[in-house]
């Protein structure tokens, strides 16, 4: 008998993202030659420590609640009390309406985007995403079975062309993608952008006859530097579903938890929700973390410390300028998008690693030319890497690249 496996799932498996395989490369270094000589900025990995909430919250629902209950099944889209407790915030930090019916909870941003994916999907159905982007939402949507059309941002300042964003709307697109702030530029779309991108959808649902969704990937909308204003998407546009993790603003990816919200301004909001539930249910993806679900309904509205993404920064952008290299200056997330001196991304990480400095080319992001620097590390590590970027500007000064 012979056993064949599904060759697209062995792919996926055997083919780690480029993030994923730098990380492990890192893991590799750091067991030769000790981990303060390797300089890591693969992974979108918080280093600022939780909330302390979180972890008071997390010691008295051990000491205080029995055991069984702490740690037994919530109702599939998550316990009333957590979703309540997220509708009431959106509803007064956002000025926006919600209810607990609005929210699914997940296990965490990656499940919310597959889900909403596999909710929405159509059979000859395309999403729109704008490069660069997020390597795994192309994983998502064509695992649900429908196709990526890319759109290029513009590369003075990565913003969405309106023309470029009505040229690719065509009788098969269901949704577009909106990452702000963005990985892995740092971009935070302005209220006027948002407002021109959701004057296109309205004038191509009128003129195509059909619904196009936003879907909203918002991981990161607490990490903005300054005063930057983030616009709240479903304010703008009614058919937004947002997708949201409490990884980066609360410093837990490793715990997994998310929501999806899905707003009465959807002209089926019904429908789609019951999508979501169903979508959920198919993907195994019911029921996220029950003692986070308690942690987030007690700690909603905490955030990290981000100032210490705010220093790295300071640290790392005066640096490069001053090495003479070029990049665009980020206003969230914890990301520089930093430009190959010769245009080659791939090559010009693998010349960095000469340096043990871990970068990941932009090809990953659907964008080549640029390297991505993930500077939510410890202090130490930039400054340790401060002498590593200056030899390997050095290096292209002396090819005549810089």
């Amino acid at each position: 008998m012979i056993f064949t496996a599904n060759r697209k799932m062995q792919h996926l498996g055997e083919e780690r993202s480029a993030i994923r395989e730098i990380f492990e490369y890192g893991n590799k270094r750091k067991a030769e030659i000790g981990e303060d000589k390797v300089f890591d900025f693969s992974l979108g990995n918080p280093s600022v420590p939780s909330p302390a909430c979180v972890t008071t919250c997390i010691e008295n629902i051990l000491k205080n609640a029995d055991g069984s209950f702490v740690h037994s099944y919530t109702s599939a889209n998550g316990s009333l009390e957590c979703r309540k407790a997220i509708a009431g915030y959106i509803t007064s930090n956002f000025n926006f309406p919600a209810a607990p019916e609005n929210i699914f909870l997940t296990c965490g941003a990656a499940a919310s985007l597959s889900i909403t994916a596999s909710a929405l999907f159509e059979s000859d159905g395309e999403v729109i995403v704008f490069a660069p982007y997020f390597p795994e939402y192309k994983v998502f949507i064509e695992f649900a079975g429908m196709k990526v059309k890319t759109v290029f941002c513009r590369n003075s300042d990565f913003g969405i062309d309106g023309e470029n964003l009505k040229n690719a709307i065509n009788e098969h697109t269901v949704a577009i993608i909106l990452n702000s702030p963005n990985n892995p530029t740092g971009k935070v779309l302005s209220e006027k952008e948002i407002v021109e991108i959701s004057d296109i959808l309205r004038e191509k649902e009128a003129e195509l006859k059909r619904n196009i969704y936003i879907i909203a990937d918002e991981p990161y909308r607490e990490l903005v530097y300054s005063d930057v204003f983030v616009p709240y998407i479903p304010s703008y546009y009614d058919n937004t579903v947002v997708c949201y993790s409490f990884s980066k603003s609360m410093s837990l990816p490793g715990e997994r938890i998310g929501y999806i919200f899905v707003p009465d301004t959807l002209f089926n909001k019904n429908e789609v929700y019951s999508a979501v539930c169903g979508a959920a249910r198919a993907l195994g993806y019911v029921c996220a973390p029950s003692l986070f679900q308690k942690v987030i309904t007690e700690c909603i509205g905490n955030f990290s410390d981000m100032s210490a993404y705010k220093e790295n920064l300071s640290l790392l952008t005066t640096a490069l300028k001053d090495s003479g290299f070029s990049f665009y200056n980020p206003e969230g997330a914890f990301y520089i998008f930093l430009k190959s001196p010769d245009n080659d991304a791939a090559a010009f990480c693998e010349t960095a690693k000469k340096y043990e400095l871990l970068l990941v080319p932009g090809d990953s992001f659907g964008y080549p030319g640029y390297a991505r620097i993930s500077y939510c590390v410890k202090r130490e590590t930039v400054l340790n890497s401060l002498p590593a970027f200056k030899k390997l500007a050095q290096e292209y000064k002396d090819r005549g690249k810089i």
